[in-house]
């Protein structure tokens, strides 16, 4: 399996992804069939990567492109578990978005993606780390999503529901708990490579920020319920937070002296 045979898988699942983020929102036997044809073009993209990481005798991890592959899938699998679990059908439909715009990403902006792991990478770290920070970035985007909705929800009514603020406050609670892992996994393997646990980088300090910012919206939503609006503001701007972590870095003045400058690469 290689890269020329991406669009074999890509285009059949951007069509099951679309036919199940549409049929959802309808009544009938479509609906019925929407989360099934959702899960099948999530199994063919992670088959392709399967496919690629047996050829390449790697984790296809390496690059940008490659983790805008896995973003797609568990956009996807974070979509399609909301869900199942809460009936939350315009979760079906955005999972569906996301997932297509980062697997056209990957076609478009193919980036380099058979290359060599560094040094550096080659660990047992590397896939557990990388995976369930992709995992957390999956489960926040459905949480500000649903931040989002509960602000336009707000606005037109004057309440929330408790059930609606419940379930934000539990994809909360499990994405935080995937990039807590992802940290304590990076501090472990920096200790590993360059022995040392925490060096300050670019990176690391933004994705204690981003943690700072999630634990805050916990806090602010056990000790002060009533401030919902701000809670509610603050997982837009924890979710902001994180892209600065994931990407926005690279830009910055600072990421130059980065030990995570092969995400550039």
């Amino acid at each position: 399996m290689d890269w020329s045979l991406y669009a074999y898988f890509l285009f059949p699942a951007i069509l099951l992804w679309i036919f199940g983020g549409v049929a959802v929102l309808l009544k009938g036997k479509l609906k019925t069939l929407a989360p099934y044809s959702f899960m099948l073009g999530t199994i063919l993209i992670l088959m392709f990567a399967i496919g690629l990481w047996i050829n390449f005798g790697r984790p296809p991890m390496r690059t940008m492109g490659e983790t805008r592959l896995w973003y797609s899938i568990y956009i996807s699998i974070a979509g399609l578990f909301v869900y199942w679990r809460w009936q939350y059908g315009w979760m079906l439909t955005y999972s569906a978005a996301m997932a297509t715009v980062f697997s056209l990403l990957v076609f478009f902006i193919p980036d380099i993606q058979n290359k060599n792991l560094m040094p550096a990478l080659q660990s047992p770290w590397f896939v557990p780390h990388v995976s369930v920070y992709i995992v957390s970035y999956a489960l926040m985007a459905v949480a500000v999503i649903m931040a989002i909705g509960g602000l336009i929800k707000l606005k037109k009514h004057g309440e929330l529901s408790d059930d609606y603020l419940e379930r934000t406050d539990r994809v909360v609670y499990v994405g935080l708990g995937f990039l807590i892992m992802g940290l304590v996994m990076g501090a472990l393997w920096a200790k590993e490579v360059w022995a040392s646990y925490w060096s300050w980088d670019p990176k690391e300090t933004w994705a204690f920020v981003t943690c700072v910012f999630y634990l805050l919206y916990i806090h602010l939503r056990k000790s002060y319920p009533k401030l919902i609006k701000f809670s509610l503001i603050l997982v837009i701007v924890a979710f902001i937070s994180l892209l600065i972590t994931w990407k926005g870095v690279n830009y910055l003045p600072s990421a130059k002296a980065s030990m995570h400058t092969y995400t550039q690469d």
